[in-house]
């Protein structure tokens, strides 16, 4: 009985590390998150026609990895999304949810505001996309410095959860 209090002990405190590490650290950066959120809500209506910008620059961003070209049909691969699904499910739902922010952000939606490179590629090498990608890094001060776990997820998984994420995206 001790050996699985132990085995599970350490698991989840891992599972802590991974998904964003300890409450002190979080505090101070929410702190710092809010003042930039004043700082911007004063300059918003100057900025309104370069947040459209935005939104096409992050169209447009690859992100950095090994995807620089995805194929994307017209239809949804059904059967893709739902492999993608269950891996999504198995690795991602600790983190994220599809319909609102949690630890991460709300991964609904994405397709639209993400080209499919960027998402491969934030799914395969979220180290590096935190740390060079301009949108990785908004998105990590935007989760209170909660780091993207790497989870090794194959290019034929991140592909499936893309099309999960595609599917997802034209039914809601």
């Amino acid at each position: 009985m001790k050996p699985l209090i132990k085995i599970s002990s350490i698991f989840l405190l891992g599972l802590l590390i991974a998904c964003g590490g300890n409450g002190e650290k979080k505090e101070k950066d929410q702190i710092k998150v809010g003042q930039q959120s004043k700082t911007e809500k004063k300059s918003e209506p100057a900025t309104q026609s370069t947040s459209e910008t935005s939104a096409e620059d992050d169209m447009a961003n690859l992100g950095i990895g090994p995807i620089k070209s995805v194929d994307i049909s017209e239809g949804i691969n059904k059967e893709m999304a739902a492999r993608g699904k269950k891996v999504y499910n198995n690795l991602c739902t600790a983190c994220h949810k599809m319909d609102k922010k949690f630890v991460g952000p709300a991964q609904g939606g994405v397709t639209e505001r993400r080209s499919p490179e960027w998402i491969m590629n934030m799914i395969l090498n979220p180290e590096e996309m935190i740390k060079k990608d301009p949108i990785g890094k908004r998105l990590l001060v935007e989760s209170n410095m909660a780091v993207m776990a790497n989870q090794n997820v194959s290019e034929e998984d991140a592909r499936a959860i893309l099309e999960y994420f595609r599917e997802y995206d034209k039914t809601h």
